[in-house]
């Protein structure tokens, strides 16, 4: 998870940091040093890709799809020193509570979907029509991507084979390290690497133009790419965008025309009407869709029932570098002080750190979002805005990241960030008002649209392309679902049937699909799916920022400072944890911030008030965060001991695991934006149960719920491969094993302090 709208901002103000990437060009003449994968950005799309008709049913489909991204990647970066991967370790409990709200909700929406689904195909089965069967899958459920499950445990062998198999067979990767950060180690992967990257930093010898290359989906990156401050940084991505026009059909000629006009290098959303007390409202952006013929995808449909029995590798697709130089200037540009206080130097590096920490207000996974920005109405324009125009009454920069290691906290000056978002909250009440008005043009147009298509034949169409318009950003689940109903084929045998009843069926299957998918659209939009849209707040109507308090607090008008203050203090350690993380690393792997919503801008007053003090704590091991993130419906995934503790009548801390809780869409829109009000989990009661339970571990669960360390793979032409063979050259005693493995403390100028080292055998007997 990332920064909601954050890229598609960045891109559209910025559009010359974007450039095509692919295998077949040399990029301009980049070269890099090292790249870097964020793992769980690959495992995801090789677990439930969207773009396949046939999607894996097996781990083993998805390993080997895995094999083939990796591969894909290597060889459009071509590394020449350093590949590091790193997967989703046990994250710190601030992101916890993301991540435990995000599985409930999945196995929340997985089950509604299931119900939508079945009622769908005993409706087809009435109507006679014929679909594909379901078939038994190991992926049907995706929060096993999750440290300490059997599916995370192969996956980390599996890695440890296919680096070797390269090793031994592709000369690039033998000639240089390659580092597997698993998902027993923890933090989460991006944090990983850049605790990596900072450790280079810092060692002697280290040199300032290694050139690195970080693959990865999260928007954050290019916030932790930033804070690197490293000058040579390029961040690779799939174009995501593309990819969809290239599946509905769009030609090249056209998709280069909407990037032109995308690109325009304007802010989003309306922020300049609210600062410049402008009245009008821009036209929502024009909507295109091309559908693809449907004897093109009878083609489609009949060219992939010849590959049945072919296992079918996820789809290829358009990358794209976002160059981390080219926005360190466009931001130098940007951001530049036209009236600076007296004495204040002009620093670049300072900037950026700034930017970074005022971002922080548009959300994060570790702080709720804040009622008063949205990233698509423009508020980090607003932010930038503000920053430029208060630096000479803040007297100076909002953070030093050269302090920020400091026990007293003078790494943020809180004085400063208070005058800063005070004056962000200025705009609060037009920004809502402003808001109400285009929610209410938009609700009554959109029921006008709705009654006039009633008589029409092409309501589905209508329908489509108001969903399209109206941007919605979060498909991901809908297109999730409808590529994993055409997962199987063994029900039915080629040999019985002709091409073209064959042919009927995959269409059939591909209308259930679509119908499955509109249903699902349609549920969500609390605008059209004839539900009540709920609005008790009414931001931007007089009394609304009592009317929050009450309704999200439940507190009474007597307890509404209190609460307010109480807000604000663990708000501000929040801004203070992340700063920390995204600079130094974990500053507490215990602390959370505890409530389901944030402040407003205008409420963040009293900050040098609060006394920011972390405890650094431990992080909990994988079966103690399984228990804390996963639902009931994903108790499969834990040992039988840890298991009982999460359905059995008589645990003690059942209440930690509702089969039902309230999602609040109080004001939104659509139902994914809904806050899921689980309760927290309570730390100490959690660990006093795991570790009776610990005891009833088996040997291979007890591997599966230890900490381990960074693996090193050395190939047998690099340096350092060289230098610990001649060590080992003499040695007889691993004759019968592929590779040396040597546990170590290591210091190689790399920031590693303990590893797994695997030297190929043939290079240390040579």
């Amino acid at each position: 998870m990332g920064v909601p709208s954050f890229f598609r901002w960045l891109v559209q103000r910025y559009p010359k940091i974007v450039s095509d990437a692919n295998s077949d060009e040399n990029h301009h003449g980049l070269e890099f040093d090292n790249l870097y994968l964020d793992m769980n950005g690959i495992i995801h799309p090789c677990f439930h890709p969207e773009d396949m008709l046939f999607p894996p049913t097996t781990f083993e489909d998805v390993f080997s799809n895995i094999y083939d991204y990796i591969d894909q990647l290597f060889n459009i970066v071509k590394p020449r020193k350093l590949l590091y991967m790193a997967i989703d370790g046990v994250a710190p409990r601030a992101k916890m509570n993301q991540q435990r709200a995000r599985r409930f909700r999945t196995a929340k929406d997985n089950e509604a979907a299931e119900e939508v689904e079945t009622k769908l195909r005993k409706n087809f089965e009435r109507e006679g029509k014929k679909v594909l069967p379901r078939e038994e899958s190991e992926l049907s459920d995706s929060n096993i991507i999750t440290p300490g499950t059997e599916f995370m445990d192969l996956l980390s062998k599996k890695l440890q084979n296919y680096i070797k198999r390269r090793m031994t067979t592709d000369s690039r990767w033998s000639k240089i390290k390659v580092i597997l950060s698993d998902a027993n180690v923890p933090s989460e992967g991006e944090h990983k690497i850049m605790s990596f990257i900072r450790a280079q930093r810092s060692s002697e010898g280290y040199d300032p133009n290694t050139q690195h290359c970080l693959y990865g989906l999260d928007a954050d990156l290019i916030m932790l790419a930033l804070a690197t401050h490293e000058v040579h940084f390029s961040i690779l991505r799939e174009d995501v965008l593309v990819h969809e026009e290239i599946l509905n059909g769009v030609s090249e000629l056209e998709r280069s025309a909407r990037k032109a006009e995308s690109y325009s290098g304007k802010c989003r959303g309306w922020f300049k009407q609210v600062v410049d007390k402008s009245e009008s409202v821009p036209k929502p952006a024009s909507c295109h869709i091309e559908v693809v013929s449907a004897s093109e995808k009878s083609d489609r449909c009949s060219e992939a029932s010849k590959k049945l029995n072919r296992r079918l590798p996820v789809m290829k697709k358009p990358f794209q570098y976002l160059h981390i130089w080219l926005l360190r200037e466009y931001l130098h540009i940007d951001l530049n002080i036209s009236d600076p206080p007296e004495n204040l130097n002009i620093d670049l590096e300072r900037i950026i750190d700034d930017f970074i920490f005022i971002c922080f207000f548009t959300g994060n996974d570790f702080l709720p979002h804040m009622p008063t920005l949205e990233i698509h109405e423009g508020a980090i324009d607003l932010l930038m805005y503000v920053y430029k125009k208060e630096m000479k009454n803040l007297g100076g920069y909002l953070v030093d990241t050269h302090l920020i290691e400091d026990k007293k906290g003078r790494y943020i000056k809180l004085k400063r960030v208070e005058k800063f978002i005070l004056s962000v909250g200025e705009y609060e009440e037009k920004i809502f008002k402003k808001r109400l008005e285009i929610k209410e043009r938009k609700l009554r147009r959109i029921q006008s649209e709705l009654l006039n298509a009633q008589d029409t034949e092409d309501d589905g169409c209508i329908e489509a392309n108001l969903w399209s318009s109206l941007g919605n950003t979060d498909n991901a689940f809908q297109d999730r679902k409808m590529s994993e109903i055409v997962d199987s084929t063994s029900g039915l045998d080629e040999k019985d049937i002709s091409l073209t009843d064959y042919s009927e069926v995959l269409n059939n299957t591909k209308e259930l699909m679509q119908e499955l998918k509109d249903r699902i659209q349609h549920q969500s939009d609390t605008f059209r799916n004839g539900g009540l849209f709920s609005d008790k707040v009414k931001l931007g109507v007089q009394g609304w920022k009592k009317r929050y308090y009450e309704v999200k607090f439940s507190a009474k008008t007597d307890e509404v400072e209190q609460r307010r203050r109480s807000l604000v203090a663990k708000y501000t350690e929040g801004l203070c944890w992340v700063l920390k993380y995204y600079f130094s690393g974990v500053p507490s792997w215990t602390w959370f911030y505890p409530f389901h919503y944030g402040p407003f801008a205008s409420d963040l007053k009293g900050l040098t008030q609060v006394n920011v003090k972390f405890q650094k704590g431990l992080p909990l091991k994988p079966f103690d965060q399984l228990l804390a993130v996963l639902p009931p419906k994903s108790c499969h995934a834990l040992p039988e001991a840890y298991k009982r503790l999460m359905v059995d009548a008589d645990s003690s801390i059942l209440e930690f695991y509702p089969a039902r809780f309230e999602t609040d869409a109080d004001g939104k829109r659509f139902m994914w934006q809904a806050i899921c009000k689980l309760p927290f989990i309570q730390e100490d009661r959690l660990l006093v149960e795991t570790k009776k339970a610990e005891t009833e571990l088996k040997d291979h669960e007890k591997e599966r719920n230890a900490e381990t360390a960074d693996q090193l793979f050395i190939g047998s032409s690099s340096g350092l491969g060289e230098q610990i063979s001649s060590v080992y050259k003499n040695c007889t005693s691993f004759m019968q094993n592929d590779y040396i493995k040597i546990n170590d403390m290591l210091n190689c100028n790399n920031g590693l302090t303990m590893v797994d080292l695997f030297v190929p055998l043939s290079s240390a007997m040579d």
